[in-house]
């Protein structure tokens, strides 16, 4: 098929290439010249202004491939005056499912398709495939299918309802992770205080052999343990990127407890601090009420 994406970040550079690799024809636009310099050497068609995508053969298909919030908001409503009836917009990127669903009937109103596809997979994706979740309606994901078949691999894709629910799926997929990762953290820290001299890197090889939490995220921690065992280059600060909170809401929304994967991104937060207040006033309350000793600053 004959597709333009615009966005050529870690994850949008690889999925064109990975498209190249099946045949298909990609225009490639991206506010970086050195990534659509890269695209064209892979052999995309470079595309140096949005505009230009209006020359695309009808009807066009722009798979969006940019960070969620007002970077998606700008690059569609700029394409949405561009494209005509008929034409088609993917949202690969990680979009709040609500707003996904605001676009859809924005853009159905001018006679532009919309699909939402959550799409995981990060750097790997282009090795072996991305997982895409679709929202929308099934005729045009049936038209565009050529496409999922190529980026993702064997039964790595489905449209799995309506508008919004493709990103809506993504979300609650994220939230998963957060709690996963938040696991299997807490229990190789356990592991390396226990004073045992255990190899992380070994155990985590040896867990995904047989045993109940073998996963693609210790595949992973091995690696990172392999490269530095201690993880000593890597400071404790850890970011989230929005899809656990929303998750979070949802739940709430929907009076579904979900205490893990609260727990899990309060702890996030916590890793951002680096001398935590809350902690200070334990500390403090705990000397006043009990008498217990505290550590005073500059002192261990």
């Amino acid at each position: 098929m004959e597709l333009a994406i615009v966005g050529l970040g870690r994850m949008g550079l690889n999925m064109c290439k990975r498209l190249l690799r099946d045949s298909h024809t990609i225009h490639a636009f991206a506010r970086s010249t050195s990534s659509i310099a890269e695209a064209v050497a892979a052999g995309a068609v470079g595309v140096s202004r949005l505009e230009d995508l209006a020359k695309l053969p009808t009807p066009r298909i722009v798979w969006v491939m940019v960070p969620a919030g007002k970077a998606t908001t700008e690059v569609i409503e700029q394409l949405a005056g561009l494209l005509a009836r008929g034409d088609i917009i993917i949202d690969g990127g990680n979009s709040y499912y609500k707003d996904s669903i605001e676009r859809y009937k924005s853009l159905q109103a001018r006679g532009i398709h919309f699909l939402d596809a959550g799409t995981s997979g990060g750097i790997w994706g282009l090795q072996v495939g991305y997982c895409l979740m679709v929202g929308g309606d099934k005729e045009v994901f049936t038209r565009v299918e050529p496409i999922f078949r190529s980026l993702a691999p064997k039964d790595g894709y489905a449209l799995v309802s309506g508008p919004g629910a493709g990103h809506f799926t993504k979300m609650v997929h994220n939230g998963i992770e957060y709690g996963m990762m938040q696991s299997y953290a807490e229990g190789f820290e356990i592991l390396r205080a226990s004073g045992q001299q255990l190899d992380l890197r070994q155990v985590s090889h040896l867990w995904n052999q047989g045993s109940v939490v073998r996963s693609w995220l210790l595949e992973l921690a091995e690696l990172a343990f392999a490269k530095d065992p201690d993880l000593a280059a890597i400071q404790g600060f850890v970011q989230d990127s929005g899809e656990g909170r929303w998750t979070i809401l949802a739940a709430m929304e929907h009076d579904v407890p979900a205490p893990v994967i609260t727990m899990s991104l309060l702890t996030r937060f916590r890793s951002r601090q680096q001398d935590s207040f809350t902690a200070k006033v334990i500390a403090a309350l705990r000397a006043q009420f009990g008498g217990h000793a505290v550590k005073t600053v500059g002192k261990t």
